[in-house]
């Protein structure tokens, strides 16, 4: 089956080829490796500790189609490391031996525990937007919908009340914001508050080496902990939900910190939290909005894997049970989906797959002309919705906190 035969769901259309990056895969790469200098806010920042160039080919391919999509809508896609020699290590664009902006661990490269490289990543997003402005996402997300038309009706738009994109993953009177994909414009005062407690967190007690213990400080007193009832079963011991909790808000500790500065009233400082989230967030619903092919699975990631590497029937061929379903997976997330996070990280201690590590563990399986997984990587490159995605309706709520940002 040709690439170009696959469906157009109902809502998507083509994108017209003089809009599109259509050169080669060596010449995207290219174009990634040596991006113009920043001029503007129109940039999509991703971080790789190695580089670009070491990324597993499952991420490559997403980034490309980020490119691809945008980069002819005057976005460019940057991709910093920390590979001492390259013009994209992280200190060519911020001045990494200033502690307020970087903890002392960062900048020794002694960050330590289970999952190092995603806090660095972490330290990395909001420096970058309040310096330079734009989107942070994670490599490992896929964007389907048509961010250029979302962020020049909000964010870009001078008129428009919204600053801040994001998915939200609670409910429209409570803040959970996704720290997999952060949009705004320079000196954002929400992501500064943000970074100024994060970047406080890490220095206490003389300075940490990792976020083990980060959900106990006083700072986000209040603000409750992420989890939910997972447990976590290992060969020699369960972890019960409580303790997941715990080891949950530590590993996604930007995000409890982001939660409290929105729920933050600081008459000091001029901040009101809640009322900034009813104001000036565009929260996107998460499940149907990035997780939609976890919704469709349960989470089961091997069965996610199995359903996209099936191949459409050919010619004349009745469409099985499983194939039906992964069709309505590919069309639900072309037709309803921002985009798609493919999750790795502790949620493989939860779940021991995911489609993302299965991708990453079998090269090549999510890039299979004929397949689902090739029809929905030719949608995210070549098509868009014609839509953009609802804002939840997002609602003021009673405070976490009142007083200083930085007093318990």
């Amino acid at each position: 089956m040709s690439s170009q035969q696959y469906p157009v769901p109902a809502g998507v259309h083509v994108i017209p080829d003089h809009l599109l990056d259509l050169r080669s895969d060596p010449e995207i790469d290219h174009d990634i490796l040596h991006p113009k200098p920043i001029a503007d806010d129109k940039n999509v920042f991703f971080f790789w500790h190695m580089g670009y160039q070491n990324m597993h080919p499952y991420t490559q391919r997403n980034l490309r189609a980020w490119h691809r999509r945008l980069s002819k809508k005057g976005w460019t896609i940057r991709v910093l490391d920390r590979l001492p020699s390259s013009p994209l290590n992280v200190a060519n664009f911020l001045d990494i031996s200033d502690e307020t902006i970087f903890p002392r661990a960062f900048v020794d490269g002694t960050i330590g525990g289970d999952y190092a490289p995603q806090h660095t990543s972490d330290l990395v997003r909001l420096p970058l937007l309040l310096k330079y402005g734009g989107v942070y996402a994670d490599a490992g997300f896929m964007q389907i919908g048509d961010l250029d038309r979302l962020w020049s009706e909000t964010v870009g738009n001078p008129d428009s009340r919204y600053e801040v994109l994001s998915y939200n993953a609670e409910a429209e009177d409570r803040p959970a914001l996704t720290n997999y994909f952060l949009a705004s414009k320079p000196n954002n005062p929400f992501f500064e508050r943000c970074h100024r407690l994060l970047i406080h967190l890490w220095a206490d007690g003389g300075g940490k080496e990792n976020t083990k213990g980060m959900h106990s400080s006083p700072l986000l007193k209040g603000v409750p902990l992420m989890g939910g009832g997972f447990t976590i079963e290992e060969k020699d011991k369960v972890i019960g939900a409580e303790e997941v909790s715990r080891m949950l808000t530590d590993y996604i500790i930007q995000g409890q910190v982001m939660t409290m500065v929105l729920g933050l009233v600081d008459e000091e400082d001029k901040w009101n939290g809640p009322k900034y989230f009813a104001e000036h967030v565009y929260g996107i619903e998460f499940m149907e909005g990035s997780q939609l092919i976890n919704e469709f699975t349960a989470w089961d990631g091997q069965k996610a894997f199995d359903l996209m590497s099936l191949p459409l029937p050919k010619e004349g061929e009745e469409e099985t049970a499983d194939q039906k379903q992964a069709r309505e997976i590919v069309e639900g997330c072309l037709q309803r989906s921002f985009g798609f996070k493919l999750a790795h990280g502790m949620i493989l201690r939860v779940f021991k797959v995911t489609l993302g590590s299965l991708w990453r563990d079998n090269p090549g399986s999510d890039d299979v002309t004929g397949t689902y997984a090739h029809w929905l990587r030719h949608g995210i490159t070549y098509w868009n919705q014609n839509t953009v995605p609802p804002a939840m309706n997002l609602r003021e709520f009673p405070a976490y906190k009142t007083g200083p940002l930085l007093r318990a």
